[in-house]
């Protein structure tokens, strides 16, 4: 005899509903999937992927390009640049100075020839000897030569430059002071310095080619860098998508699932582990299976075989009970024991019967139209609880389908129980609802009086002789009552549940669902 649903039972009903949510996902229910939900979708682990895959070529891209373009860049500024001083530096070591300078002419027509000879742009040649000021263009002064410039001009003897960009044009600027030479190695200053400035148009030009090249050399590469990422994001989610597929397929009752596994990477060992996982899986279930069917047939044949000595038990001990009377006072105590004990073993072998029909999936419907109210009403008279104990509010009028034989036994346990674990008195209550979406439904309560149910014991309430107290072994019952409540309303569609009221005391709840027509209060 099982002692609650069975293992594989249980577990196959999980699988089950897993699978039903996840089918449920993949159907109608994903195009109204929550926000949230959407949005992880959006940014799921393909999207991950080739974003990290394009993350990198970016960086690899910009690194790249931004080394070359600085490399590039440097190297022509520096080929105009040492062009420059290295020209500005022989012609004005070449030129011959007659000192003091005593015409400003003729200081202009030598910075003239001077500047004939530029390179590898033409120059803007300036001096500057005491309060003299000359060049070789239109003004005597530049507006591009900086005061640092002047000074690194008088510091160092063998010249010195800087690059300038004024509104918005690059400019070279080159100061050369001219100097004496009084021996192999001595030199002596003139006094005149010499700056040459040289527009860098050209090398900007460049510069911004090199940068646009760059730029769009690394688009294109980016473009095809998302084709490699596109693949490997493919080969990764592959297996992914396999074992998505598989777990669904397990989700509904196909155990035998397993994955194809490829290569020897990671995801080759978890499609391994999973195929491991689903065969020891296949092979508890299995088992679970057998056990509970063994378990099953087990409990259908100890009761069909106690049926018939139990019937003559009970003719027996029903005669006995007649004549209990005119026995001594023990005889006839123990001629009651056995009688009521046998009439507990009788109950007993009855619900298990009913247990192994559920179990089996052998328990049908066989509904009628039938007056909800009256029924109750049938059900309460037929046990003799219609002494006060009982209590009744039930709403005339409310006709439904029920198989009236499975509802007085779902309403007997409920009041039965109430009785026997709670207190008098008990309220029988019944309505009918209305419910949107859905039909109404049919409502009944039974309430009692007594202290109600402890919240460690309400999860267990409809478990298989299960027992709140530990210590009490033996009860009026047989432990299956409300094991078979809970069968005869899944039968019938509905629910049932048990908890407390606020003013003290338990209450079980049965709805189930009523067709539209079938209710007229």
């Amino acid at each position: 005899m099982t002692s609650g649903p069975g293992p594989a039972r249980r577990l196959l009903r999980a699988l089950s509903d897993a699978g039903g949510r996840r089918r449920g996902a993949d159907d109608g229910t994903r195009g109204n999937a929550p926000a949230g939900q959407a949005r992880g979708r959006a940014f799921g682990l393909r999207t991950r992927l080739v974003f990290a895959f394009l993350l990198v070529a970016v960086v690899s891209a910009g690194t790249t390009s931004a080394l070359t373009y600085r490399e590039a860049r440097n190297a022509l500024l520096k080929t105009a640049q040492d062009t420059a001083v290295s020209s500005f530096r022989d012609q004005v070591q070449q030129t011959g100075w007659n000192l003091p300078v005593q015409e400003r002419q003729s200081l202009e027509e030598t910075l003239r020839y001077i500047a004939r000879r530029a390179k590898p742009h033409p120059w803007v040649v300036f001096a500057e000897y005491g309060s003299v000021r000359a060049s070789s263009g239109e003004n005597p002064v530049s507006t591009v030569i900086t005061p640092e410039l002047r000074r690194a001009a008088h510091a160092h003897p063998n010249g010195s430059f800087e690059r300038v960009v004024k509104d918005g044009v690059p400019y070279l600027t080159i100061a050369m002071p001219t100097v004496f030479k009084t021996g192999p190695e001595g030199t002596l200053p003139s006094g005149i310095v010499l700056y040459a400035v040289m527009r860098m148009t050209d090398e900007q030009i460049n510069v911004d080619a090199l940068l646009v090249a760059a730029r769009d050399g690394a688009l294109p590469g980016l473009a095809i860098a998302l084709i490699p990422g596109l693949i490997a994001a493919r080969s990764v989610l592959r297996p992914v998508r396999e074992l998505r597929q598989a777990a669904q397929s397990m989700g509904s009752g196909r155990l035998d699932t397993r994955i194809t596994v490829r290569g020897s990477d990671e995801l080759a060992d978890l499609a391994r582990t999973f195929n491991e996982s689903a065969g020891k899986l296949e092979r508890s279930v299995r088992e679970l299976r057998e056990a509970e069917a063994r378990a099953r047939r087990f409990a259908s044949d100890v009761s069909h075989e106690l049926r018939t000595p139990l019937a003559g038990m009970l003719a027996v001990t029903e005669v006995l009970d007649e004549d209990a009377g005119r026995l001594d006072s023990d005889t006839a105590r123990a001629i009651r024991l056995v009688s009521a004990e046998t009439g507990k073993l009788a109950v007993l072998v009855e619900d298990l019967m009913e247990i192994s029909r559920f179990d089996a999936r052998a328990a049908e419907l066989n509904t009628d139209e039938v007056d909800v109210a009256e029924t109750i009403g049938k059900t309460l008279q037929n046990r003799h609880w219609t002494d006060g104990r009982v209590r009744t509010d039930l709403s005339p009028g409310i006709r439904a389908r029920l198989d009236p034989r499975r509802f007085d036994v779902v309403i007997a346990n409920l009041v039965g129980n109430a009785l026997r674990h709670g207190a008098a008195p008990v309220t029988v209550s019944l309505r009918g609802e209305a419910r949107s979406p859905g039909p109404p439904v049919l409502v009944t309560e039974v309430a009692d009086s007594g202290p109600g149910i402890r919240s460690d014991v309400l999860p267990h309430i409809f478990d298989r002789f299960y027992k709140a107290d530990a210590a009490r072994t033996r009860s009026a019952g047989s432990g299956l009552g409300l094991a078979i409540t809970l069968e005869n309303v899944r039968l019938h569609g509905g629910t049932v549940r048990a908890g407390n009221r606020p003013g003290g005391g338990a209450v079980f709840t049965v709805e189930i669902p009523l067709h539209l027509g079938e209710a007229d209060g």
